[in-house]
């Protein structure tokens, strides 16, 4: 960081920011309608090698495994190019660092009501970035899936209280809105080291 006035940078990145502007956090949008702190694309296969201004933080390029958290509320839905983002923020991240993420649910009318999204998500939109790190060539760290929550439209909140069960009412369209998930980074162990390797034929 440059400059005599700069504060400390945060430890967190509000990531999509638009209107949701957080004073403690790094908040971060493409948009500079909404005027975030940084107006950078965080899909960019070239993220750390650029050089940003900020009026709060002075000048930085975005540093590795610096940020405890990542908060991402109705932002993937948006992107097309949802691995490098992923990449990007697992190497954000420090270990044990979270993201915490809010999604439309793909049987929800949110998922396609809004003509800018172009992807929805259910449970095991997950698993390329956790279970299946290697596909993404990841070796030197992944995410583990520490939480995931369904939250329930008026349809699947009545549905509830009859008594219906979760596992159904997962599968009922227009029961669910969204996802609350939470993504943990950790490094990957030797033997998921060595499995990388074997699926990549480097071995």
């Amino acid at each position: 960081m440059t400059g005599p006035n700069s504060q400390e940078l945060p430890r967190k990145i509000n990531l999509g920011s638009g209107k949701a502007w957080q004073d403690d956090y790094l908040n971060i949008d493409v948009n500079p309608m909404w005027r975030p702190d940084v107006c950078i694309d965080m899909s960019a296969p070239d993220l750390f090698a650029q050089t940003v201004e900020t009026t709060r933080f002075g000048q930085f390029q975005m540093p590795p495994d610096y940020f405890d958290e990542i908060i991402a509320i109705d932002v993937l839905e948006h992107l097309p190019d949802l691995v490098t983002l992923m990449t990007n923020c697992l190497r954000l991240l420090r270990n044990g660092g979270v993201m915490r993420v809010l999604v439309p649910f793909d049987l929800s009318y949110g998922a396609w009501q809004d003509p800018t999204h172009v992807r929805a998500f259910n449970e095991r939109s997950w698993l390329y970035y956790t279970d299946w790190y290697w596909y993404l060539g990841w070796r030197e760290a992944r995410f583990d899936l520490t939480e995931l929550k369904f939250v329930l439209s008026e349809i699947g909140q009545k549905l509830l209280a009859d008594g219906v069960s979760k596992e159904l009412i997962s599968r009922t369209p227009r029961a669910t809105d969204s996802m609350q998930v939470t993504l943990t980074k950790r490094p990957l162990t030797d033997a998921e080291r060595l499995e990388t390797d074997r699926r990549t034929r480097r071995i």
